[in-house]
């Protein structure tokens, strides 16, 4: 296996969003309330996309930066923050599990219809943007661990996996082939240096 690391400068071009196959949970107290709660990342549960396999190790969050992060629909920018840790409507817990979400939306039209479709199980998945600091991959079974996650940047209420509607996926696999021929170009260079010492070896 090869762990990597990403420098600082890096860290805006690499921002990722991850699909958890958690079905959000709808919580609510009285008929005005709007609650939501759900997980948006599992740990140590291997996530196999098309031979691609994922997983988010469980002391990934140590350290992360989890300042000011918001609820949005979809990673959509453009649209209005569903709550946000910044006024305590979001709130965000790390356990055993994995990071569980409690957020409590205020009383608008959008989220009406999102809290709505959650209600109904139209909408019942959940994501997570971030940037990955240190990783681990195994180029025999196609698999990369997420160690360290340097950044949060938002959680996200999702209607289609990002797998299946976003180039995340192509360029995960990618970063791979690219690992892969890092990895066998330094065994090759390494192969032609033990062959040239046994050259030399040879005609002492």
């Amino acid at each position: 296996m090869a762990k990597s690391k990403t420098n600082n400068k890096e860290f805006e071009d690499k921002k990722e969003m991850r699909f958890a196959e958690i079905r959000a949970v709808v919580q609510a107290e009285d008929d005005k309330l709007m609650v939501i709660e759900g997980y948006a990342v599992v740990f140590d549960t291997p996530a196999t996309q098309c031979g691609f396999t994922e997983t988010i190790d469980k002391n990934a969050f140590n350290g992360a930066d989890l300042k000011d992060v918001p609820l949005r629909y979809n990673h959509n920018n453009e649209t209005l923050i569903m709550a946000r840790t910044r006024n305590n409507s979001l709130t965000l817990t790390i356990d055993d599990k994995g990071l569980f979400i409690h957020a409590e939306l205020i009383d608008t039209q959008s989220n009406r219809d999102i809290y709505k479709s959650i209600q109904s199980g139209l909408l019942d998945k959940m994501s997570f943007a971030f940037t990955a600091s240190e990783d681990q991959w195994d180029y025999d079974t196609c698999s990369r661990t997420v160690l360290e996650i340097d950044k949060l940047y938002d959680v996200s209420v999702v209607d289609t996996p990002f797998y299946d509607t976003t180039s995340i996926y192509a360029r995960a696999l990618g970063e791979l082939d690219n690992h892969k021929r890092s990895l066998d170009s330094e065994k090759t260079q390494q192969l032609e240096i033990e062959k040239y010492k046994t050259q030399i070896l040879m005609k002492g």
